[in-house]
């Protein structure tokens, strides 16, 4: 198995991510003019899942195997049973969440990711030993992926135990919705966030570039350890005791601390970074730098009651800032990185229109969500025709990355087939 196998497996991935912003359309349809059949809520389940599991879970798979592994390790045959597999509980997921939602068939199928997402850690932890990562040159970087595998096991805690909770009838209660949070915590602000560190500072690594390792290891204990009390953040629309308020908040002030001691790392470097990077692919890695730094700022301010309890009461501000932290800062930031990479490519038109749109169609909602949560609490009312006009503006998020993916196809099929003939050229002129 060759690299070319590993950027089928991106493709599959962003194929993922198009099916999930054609869900997502979908869903803001519904505001618009509900489709007799459809239930929102199972489809919303489906939308989530195939977002975590079928685009941004592949995505870091695939990074985290060809930035850390050897070719003699990361070939390795499992690997493509790991990711195939989890395709098709991907695949069993989109089928059986719309038609009905958290039921044997769909929670069989999400189940079976979670073992192969167990697999995998194993798997790649294993082979990560015997590469020697924890004494390389990618010792810092290796630390972050192995904190970010260990918040991928950590929030699978969450749905184990939602069993056991539907089973003492708690379901829709507060230990259901808090077995969810803490799932969605540590998948966020866990397995997905310290994974794309862990890619940054395998950059910098990479690529010679030196920074104060004394620093950098300051920085990935505070954000370990702050990521786990920082659930308590999740838990506050409970009204819990004011220990509890006091000790998320204190989570959410080491991070803000942490964002510091990240610029201090960072800033001094950016030149050299940009240069790593070409222009498309260097904007989209400022939005989310951008996005990482509104992410850490917004968490925090939920630390003050009020605020906690605003944002649980105007559904906008969540799904505004799982948007902002799923698609600015996550995915944006691993489009950036295979890009750098050489791996996808905005030489066409099609790819640069199509990124473009996504981004405008990103931000629009984005707006278009937090001046109406704006405007709720400021009891001004709602935006005229708002779910009109969010529908709109959304048409541009699938679009747009549908007219992205379809040149990174041609783009991909145009180097294998220049592998393929150098062999057939040097073997001709080896003859003569």
């Amino acid at each position: 198995m060759d690299i070319n196998a590993k950027r089928n497996w991106l493709l599959v991935a962003l194929l993922n991510l198009v099916v999930v912003a054609l869900l997502g359309l979908l869903l803001r349809w519904m505001f618009v003019s509900p489709v007799a059949g459809i239930n929102y809520k199972y489809l919303l389940h489906a939308h989530s899942h195939v977002a975590l599991l079928g685009w941004l879970y592949p995505a870091l798979f695939v990074s985290l195997l060809v930035a850390f592994l050897p070719p003699g390790l990361q070939d390795k045959k499992t690997y493509a049973w790991q990711f195939w597999l989890s395709q098709g509980a991907v695949l069993g997921m989109l089928l059986s969440f719309p038609v009905q939602g958290y039921a044997a068939v769909s929670i069989t199928f999400s189940t079976l990711h979670i073992l192969f997402s167990y697999w995998f850690v194993y798997r790649f932890l294993k082979d990560a030993r015997q590469a020697k990562l924890s004494q390389g040159k990618h010792r810092l970087s290796f630390q972050f992926v192995k904190g970010a595998l260990f918040f991928l096991v950590l929030s699978s805690f969450g749905p184990w135990a939602m069993g056991p909770i539907m089973a003492l009838g708690h379901s829709g209660g507060q230990l259901y919705y808090n077995a969810i949070y803490f799932y969605l915590h540590f998948q966020y602000n866990g397995w997905f966030t310290f994974g794309v560190l862990g890619l940054v500072f395998w950059l910098l690594e990479h690529h010679n570039i030196s920074f104060s390792l004394k620093y950098g290891q300051l920085f990935f204990k505070v954000m370990c350890w702050a990521c786990l009390p920082a659930y308590l953040l999740s838990v506050l629309w409970i009204k819990p005791d004011a220990w509890v308020y006091w000790l998320g908040g204190l989570a959410a002030l080491a991070q803000v601390g942490a964002l510091v001691l990240l610029a201090a790392i960072l800033w001094p470097l950016r030149r050299q970074v940009y240069t790593l990077f070409g222009n498309w692919s260097r904007s989209i890695l400022l939005l989310a730098t951008l996005a990482f730094i509104l992410k850490t700022l917004m968490q925090f301010s939920t630390t003050f009651p009020y605020m906690a309890d605003l944002a649980y009461r105007l559904r906008f501000f969540i799904i505004g800032y799982l948007h902002l932290v799923l698609i600015g800062f996550v995915s944006f930031f691993i489009l950036a990185f295979f890009a750098q990479r050489g791996w996808l490519s905005f030489k066409s038109t099609m790819s640069r229109w199509g990124i473009g749109l996504f981004i405008l169609g990103f931000v629009s909602s984005e707006a278009l969500l937090f001046l109406q949560g704006i405007l709720f609490w400021a009891s001004v009312g709602a935006i005229p025709n708002y779910n009109e006009l969010l529908f709109g503006v959304s048409i541009l998020l699938p679009l747009g990355i549908l007219l992205f993916f379809v040149p990174q196809v041609r783009y991909h099929a145009l180097d294998v087939s220049k592998m393929r003939q150098r062999p057939v050229k040097s073997r001709s002129s080896a003859s003569k």
